[in-house]
């Protein structure tokens, strides 16, 4: 063994392809460690965003376009220093284990248990109803495909990121809290944010309607991926929202089917770190088998010659 290293060292150009083989090994490693900390399915498309303009980078810089790489490396930092922005939950979760010495359960990470999108239903209804029955005004959306934008709100509300509850969104629509007056952002089993304010729907409606509910149908009128929840201050009522329409009032057992048909279909969370795991036990061995086969090639003597 010691030999084959010693007639790999000796080769300056088998050096520098190993030192290029260690550097994208320990850049998967690296991109394979962030993608557990996030573990959102949704948030992969900004990993994805970030990692082409990395390679558009250093492709640029590679054929000598000066002012394009330059551009691009600007952009790598700003979109870096956004994603940090966006996802200081999960940065603050990798530094915690990254000091705490914790780097087992970074690469090896425990399978957690994800909230099934029945659950989720029954708590969102649950609260739901709780809140009718004590006149609560409550308005929750729920996104039933691609995430929202932050433009599609008036005012975006104060980030939770939180497991989805009954006793949250109960807590949050009190009115002796500083958020009850604005809608609740749910993404899959995680409530996104409280306090969202929504655009007014312009549309003529029944006076009866409060503000709650002209918010839902405006909202619902500029997004269709979402649908929302609305429960009346004044009689308890339940109504929700899709396209722009009201449907009211409704029954707990109505939502609850409604729910099961729109909502069920999204999914929060989703696991990347078996597939990324057996690809990564894949690669290595190829390295391995790449680096052995060009260790004992250069180390066989070359063929006599008649």
């Amino acid at each position: 063994m010691n030999y084959l290293w010693e007639q790999w060292l000796i080769n300056p150009d088998r050096v520098r392809l190993g030192l290029q083989i260690l550097d994208i090994a320990l850049v998967l490693l690296l991109s394979y460690v962030v993608l557990i900390v996030i573990g959102d399915r949704r948030t992969l498309w900004m990993v994805r965003g970030l990692i082409f303009l990395m390679l558009a980078a250093a492709f640029s810089k590679t054929l000598g376009l000066a002012l394009l790489g330059f551009v691009l490396d600007k952009l790598v930092i700003g979109a870096a220093v956004a994603m940090a922005f966006m996802l200081q939950g999960e940065f603050r979760r990798l530094l915690e284990l990254l000091g705490q010495g914790r780097l087992r359960q970074l690469l090896w990470p425990s399978r957690e248990a994800l909230p099934q999108a029945n659950s989720v239903i029954d708590e969102i209804v649950d609260a739901v109803k709780e809140l009718s029955q004590n006149r609560t005004g409550a308005l929750l959306i729920l996104e039933t495909d691609k995430p929202m934008d932050d433009r599609d709100f008036s005012v975006p509300g104060v980030r939770l990121n939180a497991e989805v509850s009954k006793e949250l969104i109960q807590t949050i629509f009190q009115t002796t809290t500083l958020l009850h007056d604005g809608a609740l952002l749910i993404r899959g089993g995680r409530v996104v944010a409280a306090g969202v304010i929504l655009p007014i729907s312009e549309r003529a409606a029944s006076r009866q309607l409060g503000t709650r509910h002209r918010a839902a149908m405006g909202i619902t009128e500029r997004v269709e991926h979402c649908i929302c929840v609305v429960v009346s201050e004044e009689t308890g009522s339940i109504s929700l929202a899709q396209g722009g329409m009201l449907d009211r009032p409704l029954t707990s057992s109505r939502l609850r089917s409604i729910l099961r048909s729109r909502f069920a279909k999204t999914s929060d969370r989703e696991p990347v770190a078996p597939r990324l795991r057996t690809l990564g036990r894949q690669l290595i061995d190829e390295a391995i088998t790449f680096v052995s086969r060009s260790a004992s090639r250069s180390s066989s003597p070359p063929p006599k010659q008649k």
